[in-house]
This record gives C-alpha cells, structure tokens and sequence, in this order.
C-alpha cells in the first residue's frame, strides 16, 4: 500500500519526503443511512467514530442507563466494597418498582451475583434499587443517583445526568449516545472478568418469574460476534440498544436511540453490526523505524535527522480499493540541537475519506549534538547571506 505524503510546517520552510512507501488506496465506505434518532459506532481498538449522528444529544435512556448502575458495582466490587456472594436485603422502595423485575420482595435476601445478573439478563428495576441502596452515600437510590452523575463526569460522560438507577421515567434523566459508547468501553476494557456475564442469554434466578427469564439483546443468538451489552425501552424514549459484537482481533461498539419497534430494533443493530465489520478493515499503513520525513536541524553536527514511528502505524479504513488517502507529517522547525533519539519532533496525520483524521506521534531515529565552532560559524555565515540577499524585511 502507498502513502501519500503533504508535508505542511509552520513558518517559510520545507520538509523533504522520503520515497520509501507505497501509495494507500481505498474507496470511502458507503455511509450507513440509520433510523435511529441518534446513533454513534467506535471501533474500539483504532478509536475510529465509523458513524455520529446526535452523539451529544441528552435523551432518555431508558433500561440502558443501567449500565451505569453496574459500572459502580463493579468498581465497588474490585475494591472490596461489595463481594459476589454478598446477600443484600430488598426495601420497600425496590420492591415497588414494576416493569422489567426479578419478582424481589421484603423478606429476600439476595447475592450479589444473582442481581449482577438479574439486571444484565433480566432489566430488573427492582435488582438495581437493591444494588443502589447498598453503595449509595446516604442510602438512598436518590443519593445514589447523584453519585452516578458524578462519576460519570469523572470518565468522561458530560452528557448524563440521572434520577433513579434503572432508567425508570423521570424528569432530568438523559444520557447521550456518545456518553453510552464511553460507559461501554470502559465496561469492556475496565472489568474483563464481569464482561462476561453480559452474553448470557438466560437467567431463572429462584424460578419465581418464568415470565422473565431471557436476554433481550436480539443479537445474542445470530452468530455475528454479539456478546453485550443493554437493550432500552420506554414510550419516551422509543426502543434502543447498546450493543458490542467481535469478529477476529476487531471489537465494535455501538449505541442506537429512539427506533420503533423490537423489531426495528434488531433489524438495525444487525444491519450495523455487519456494516461496519464488511465495510472497513484495520491495515498498516506505516512500519516502525521506517523514515517518513527529514526534519532541518539548526546548529546540529548533522544538518537533518529523520522522522520516524516508534511502533507500526495502523488505521481503519475503507475495504474497498480505489482512491487514494491523503497523508501529511506535520513539524515546527527547524529544531534545534541537541537532538535524543525518540525525542517526538512531529505528526503523521492521515486523513480517511468520510472518517476522521488520525494523528501519530513521530519521533526522531537518532541522536544528533549540538555542532562544534565550526558548525556555529558556518550557521552564522548561512543566516548573514540570507539576511543580505533577502534584505532587513526578508524582501528580494
């Protein structure tokens, strides 16, 4: 494959592009036209957004905004704060909820696996009353409901706010599709070992809820690599997943909102699912150590030193071969010496077409000192002769 090198630098100066690599072809992937009210796909090893549309947007989450609720779990978990086979007693309050339950009531006591999975398998609303009394500041499931909103803030979730711990309808409970992709990865990247639990596609609990018993995530049994995480649905907030599906080493991520139907639904999350796994493909566009630039170096005992990548450079990018992707290493200089081999003097900015630009550190290949009397004097002779020919101004 070929890269197509612009070299831009601030100021009047040039940088030399070294022949040393092929030029990238790819056609743009057709855009996926979504019926979602908002929807948003990352790919989750490049980082690469394959689809925003109101990604920004607060909107009611529905059942989706439990993953935040097991979020704190886990974390709670990993630092000893709760335990697997911690019984949690059931108040009042969560025993009131209705909707999507495990049945809970007063004299239960409950693991806290069982409501770990209750809620993943289940939607229970009930099970996430139980888990937000427990961690809760004031133990209370409004006090807890603050508590997410901060956290969420604290990873990068600006668009959420939260009223209750399952998504039950309620004034100023709002998260945006970007915040849900935020909240997914760091599930997935985050807890490894409890990931696992979100592709089971059923739980009994006691046998109480024959009625309630499986996974709602409708791409769980189609063999595309579904293995997580939340479906959503109000009359508010129309029918909505949040989902994850690996294929080989690639793992995306994607958020849906405000579709019509369960079956809507389904048809649009596998319809993305397979859009963005056929559609694009993770190349190497640039090997480690391989010089992609020179860099001017000004009082060095070597008047330039390459640029290079400390790693192989990869991009996702369309799969389909036929139009070129535009490249640029992108510096201040010159630089000045001394120079350290690694020392990042630059970027590699690539631009997909119709996705967005990927930037690269690149570092410098060797160590170059600062140059001797005789360097500074041949530098300071260089600067006297522009000076007279180019005049006081830099004018001819």
């Amino acid at each position: 494959m070929l890269l197509q090198i612009n070299p831009r630098l601030s100021g009047a100066l040039r940088l030399t592009v070294l022949a040393f690599a092929t030029v990238l072809w790819a056609l743009p992937a057709a855009a996926f036209e979504t019926r979602a009210r908002a929807a948003y796909i990352l790919d989750q090893g490049t980082g690469t957004v394959l689809l925003s549309k109101n990604p920004d947007q607060p909107l009611p989450p529905a059942s989706m905004s439990k993953l935040m609720t097991l979020y704190v779990a886990f974390e709670a978990l990993r630092d000893g704060r709760l335990t697997l086979d911690e019984k949690l007693p059931v108040s009042e309050h969560a025993m009131s909820y209705g909707g999507s339950t495990m049945f809970l009531d007063t004299t239960d006591r409950v693991r806290v696996e069982d409501l770990l999975r209750g809620i993943i398998v289940l939607s229970g609303n009930d099970a996430c009353a139980v888990i937000a009394e427990a961690l809760s500041p004031d133990g209370t499931e409004a006090g807890f409901a603050r508590y997410m909103t901060q956290r969420a803030q604290q990873i990068g979730m600006t668009n959420s706010t939260f009223a209750n711990s399952n998504g039950w309808p309620a004034a100023g409970h709002r998260m945006s599709v970007h915040d849900l992709a935020v909240l997914a990865r760091h599930i997935i990247t985050d807890f490894p070992q409890y990931y696992s639990l979100f592709s089971e596609t059923e739980f009994a609990f006691d046998g109480r809820a024959p009625s309630n018993t499986h996974n709602r995530n409708p791409l769980l049994h189609l063999g595309v690599g579904a293995d997580g995480l939340k479906t959503g649905h109000t009359e508010e907030a129309g029918y909505g997943l949040v989902g994850s599906a690996k294929q080989g080493d690639r793992r995306v991520i994607f958020v849906l909102f405000g579709l019509g139907s369960k079956e809507a639904r389904a048809d649009e999350a596998e319809a993305v699912v397979n859009w963005s796994f056929r559609q694009f493909a993770e190349k190497i566009v640039l090997r480690a150590e391989t010089p992609v630039a020179q860099a001017k170096v000004f009082m060095g005992r070597e008047p330039e030193v390459n640029l290079v990548a400390t790693e192989d450079v990869t991009a996702l990018l369309p799969a389909l071969s036929a139009d070129k992707i535009e490249a640029e290493v992108v510096y201040t200089g010159p630089i000045h010496a001394p120079i350290t081999k690694g020392d990042q003097l630059g970027e590699l900015v690539l631009k997909p077409e119709g996705l967005e630009e990927i930037r690269r550190p690149l570092v410098a290949d060797r160590t170059v000192p600062t140059g001797g009397f005789t360097v500074r004097v041949q530098t300071a002779a260089r600067a006297l002769v522009t000076r007279f020919v180019k005049g006081p101004e830099g004018t001819m």
